[in-house]
């Protein structure tokens, strides 16, 4: 599966409550969120109109990584 080209960061925000991520303080044109799941995480996601295809690989393999399941199955989640 593709990383889709045209993700902003607040659309990716939204897209990460799926996993219980909210969205717990903005400093300038950064997001920090927040989930509990599998003990507490942070991840800091630029509040750009549209990603690079790298940082979002990066954003999302760091969300594989912390919820221990495959990145392929993170992107089934979020952009299927």
């Amino acid at each position: 599966m593709k990383l889709p080209g045209d993700l902003g960061g607040p659309d990716l925000a939204r897209l990460l409550s799926t996993y219980g991520y909210v969205v717990t303080r903005q400093t300038g044109s950064h997001l920090r969120l927040t989930t509990q799941r599998n003990g507490e995480h942070h991840v800091t996601i630029p509040a750009h109109a549209a990603l690079r295809v790298g940082t979002l690989s990066g954003i999302v393999g760091d969300v594989a990584q912390h919820l221990r399941i495959e990145k392929q199955q993170v992107m089934r989640d979020l952009f299927a």
